[in-house]
């Protein structure tokens, strides 16, 4: 009896030090959406290539930027084809329009006008993920205030830690979670 205590105990206080330093727990749900289970795990490809393309903002790396919009294109085109619902069809053509602008931005070896693309693909895949109902993804909507002469941008991340796509190593740490889909 007294070691199913302490093995209950030890796994509770993993539990509380794995959230406090930060990591995000690993969720044990399915990602759910107002989709079907295709559509849900095309939503979630889209997601995990949006990231990519975050993690090279932060990274400042252009190319890495480019290739991550490429990959959200074609996951974009997939999902497009399979959704019927008009607004959420609106965010992928805003998401589409605004991934092609960001690729295009190649004279700008900081990033800047590709960052200006991203907030907008931000807020279109942020729209698209609340309006197909998203749950158990683990996704974090940030914010810095900073970004952009202190107009404030927002940017999706799956884990709580703080990685800004408009500092990069400048002020990588700039922002907070506002919002999450849960």
């Amino acid at each position: 009896m007294f070691c199913f205590f302490v093995v209950l105990l030890s796994c509770t206080n993993k539990q509380k030090e794995e959230t406090q330093s930060g990591e995000t727990p690993i969720s044990k749900a399915t990602p759910q959406s107002k989709l079907d289970s295709t559509g849900t795990a095309l939503l979630m490809t889209t997601v995990g290539n949006y990231y990519e393309l975050k993690d090279a903002l932060v990274a400042t790396d252009a190319a890495k930027a480019d290739a991550a919009a490429q990959k959200l294109l074609a996951s974009m085109s997939d999902l497009q084809g399979k959704v019927k619902d008009s607004s959420l069809s609106l965010q992928i053509d805003t998401i589409n329009i605004e991934s092609k602008a960001l690729m295009a931005a190649t004279n700008d070896p900081k990033t800047e006008q590709k960052r200006v693309h991203f907030e907008k693909v931000s807020n279109a895949m942020f729209t698209l993920l609340r309006a197909a109902d998203l749950k158990n993804a683990g996704v974090y909507r940030q914010h810095c205030p900073m970004a952009f002469n202190d107009k404030g941008a927002y940017w999706l991340s799956n884990e709580t830690e703080i990685k800004n796509p408009y500092f990069g190593k400048k002020m990588l740490e700039c922002g907070e979670v506002t919002d999450s889909l849960k």
